[in-house]
């Protein structure tokens, strides 16, 4: 049994392959056949495909690694979301097979560079966000993310996490945006490479949040910002706590071990934010250039939030679906 109700289900079916193949594995329970034959379908119709009629010969998007060719941050309403990296990001998450993109790998490492310092693409540069999503990226393409993989054992800090600002010397302290991005890159890395590694350090940064309940300041115990429970998809950098107990869904059944009880408060609240109808709501999203819409404005109902909060409720009420 799920969360969902049968109208929630019948309406999260009616979806883009993306979301519907999730849906079919991770709330129904349907047969292997079934989920894959529809996830083979996102490279070739839907938002999947959509993104990758967009890519450049040389193997790029727009140009860029992190922003479009030529973008001004001062000509532009929020960050734009068009570049390799967050387009590679959402064909991964999405469970486009990476096949589909040739040798995108190669071509990346021969034509795309950061734009800070110039930095090759597949070494990363010093943002940990980035690095996460480059080594994930990476790991799912077959590309040589070895600079990577010894890149965040080295750059952990003290407490246990990671911090963006840290790595230009303006923090000691680790950040809840950082270490989550951080600890999903390695788990992304794991899976795809077989290689454990880093395991140690993603517990590591697993432990920092869940020492702070993925909610609360450990000092005061008090909230650390409201962006914790402005659930959004899709979530770019962005912490807030319904991504963060995805990835501890994902961990768990990684590791083979039990959910932690200490995310009881968070999983609480995720159950107050679920609406009379069975949905989860679009918080506030972050603004800049897409190359498609795959989710419902601020306000409204959300399928991609109301899949993924179901399946992280079914995880902890022990009703997940084994693949």
């Amino acid at each position: 049994m799920t969360n969902a109700t049968t109208r929630t289900l019948d309406w999260l079916l009616d979806s883009d392959p993306a979301i519907r193949w999730q849906v079919e594995r991770d709330l129904l329970g349907s047969p292997p056949e079934t989920w894959r034959a529809t996830r083979d379908r996102v490279a070739v119709e839907g938002f999947g495909a959509a993104l990758l009629a967009e890519q450049d010969g040389d193997g790029q998007w727009a140009g860029g690694a992190c922003f479009p060719a030529g973008w001004s941050r001062a000509d532009s309403d929020g960050e734009p979301w068009i570049a390799t990296t967050w387009v590679l990001k959402d064909l991964r998450e999405w469970g486009v097979d990476a096949g589909t993109l040739g040798d995108t790998a190669g071509k990346l490492d021969a034509n795309c560079r950061w734009e800070y310092e110039d930095m090759p693409f597949w070494g990363g540069e010093i943002d940990v966000c980035l690095n996460s999503y480059t080594l994930a990226n990476g790991a799912w393409l077959g590309a040589d993310v070895s600079r990577l993989v010894s890149w965040f054992p080295e750059h952990r800090l003290a407490d246990g996490g990671w911090n963006c600002e840290a790595e230009e010397g303006d923090s000691v302290r680790s950040s809840f945006h950082s270490t989550l991005n951080a600890i999903t890159g390695i788990l992304a890395y794991e899976q795809a490479a077989g290689d454990d590694s880093m395991r140690e350090a993603r517990h590591s940064g697993e432990e920092y949040l869940l020492e702070r309940r993925l909610m609360r300041r450990r000092s005061t115990g008090e909230p650390v910002g409201a962006f914790v429970t402005d659930l959004i998809y899709p979530t770019r950098h962005q912490y807030n706590l319904l991504a963060a107990l995805d990835h501890f869904r994902a961990a768990s059944t990684h590791d083979g071990t039990a959910p932690d009880p200490r995310l009881a408060d968070a999983v609480a609240h995720l159950r107050t934010a679920r609406r009379p109808d069975g949905t989860w709501g679009q918080g506030n999203t972050l603004p800049g250039q897409v190359w498609v819409e795959v989710d419902a404005p601020s306000g409204e109902p959300s399928k991609w939030l109301t899949l993924i909060a179901t399946r992280v409720l079914d995880w902890w009420d022990g009703r997940a679906s084994v693949e």
